[in-house]
């Protein structure tokens, strides 16, 4: 049973960084400049990505003669995903963390066709390419080693997950969502009064995240330049 969690573990990992290393390589490709923060985690890893393909290995391999079927499921799994990744951030932090509003067809701004698209191409280069090498370079690994790393990541994982749970907690209140339709300035006072309590201590932190999501949009604001502001500010 251990070793079987840690197989999945060690899987959801290195998919995990594997998307990391296509976001900042689409990143940094749009943006003609070299991208490394993307998602607020310190590691270089994208859970979305670990558990989408978790998710494809779960209810997708078995459809693996119907490349149409691959596509449209793959698809479908990682839309929703995204989807519901984005609601469950907004609802818990009042923050929109990335924005389609600009895309055709999407939905909400939290997901659009080109993206399901593209989750559709990736589903079936998981499947027939992926999958299979993951599974094999895992296999290679006497069950020791496998252990010792396995074990090693999800610790570094967990300790890695505590500090940006409490680091979320603490932009929170810069966050919340105000009655009156301009915040400026009630936001500003209660950012310079965290900042003057030293409540918010990883600043590293919320830099980290201002810079893996640079246009991240707060309920009731049109930005965080506010919150950028003070975080370059503090660094200086």
């Amino acid at each position: 049973m251990l070793d079987k969690f840690l197989y999945l573990f060690l899987s959801f990992m290195i998919y995990s960084f594997l998307g990391y290393i296509i976001e900042i390589t689409n990143c940094s490709i749009r943006e003609k400049k070299l991208i490394l923060n993307r998602g607020f985690f310190l590691g270089p890893y994208l859970p979305i990505y670990g558990i989408s393909c978790l998710l494809m290995g779960l209810f997708i391999l078995r459809y693996k003669n119907d490349l149409f079927t691959v596509f449209v499921m793959s698809a479908f799994i990682s839309t929703t995903l995204e989807y519901v990744t984005s609601y469950t951030l907004e609802k818990i932090f009042k923050a929109r963390w990335w924005d389609y509003t600009d895309h055709r067809f999407n939905i909400e701004g939290r997901v659009c066709l080109a993206n399901a698209c593209l989750f559709g191409i990736g589903g079936i280069a998981f499947v027939y390419l992926l999958y299979p090498f993951i599974t094999h370079l895992i296999g290679l690994l006497p069950l020791v080693p496998f252990r010792i790393v396995s074990i090693t990541l999800l610790i570094i994982f967990l300790t890695d997950v505590i500090l940006t749970i409490t680091t979320l907690c603490q932009v929170k209140i810069s966050t919340l969502k105000f009655k009156s339709k301009d915040v400026t300035m009630e936001l500003t006072k209660i950012i310079r009064n965290e900042l003057k309590s030293r409540k918010i201590k990883t600043n590293f932190f919320v830099r980290h995240m201002l810079n893996a999501f640079p246009k991240i949009d707060i309920k009731g604001t049109n930005s965080l330049s506010i919150l950028k502001k003070y975080a370059i500010k503090k660094k200086k």
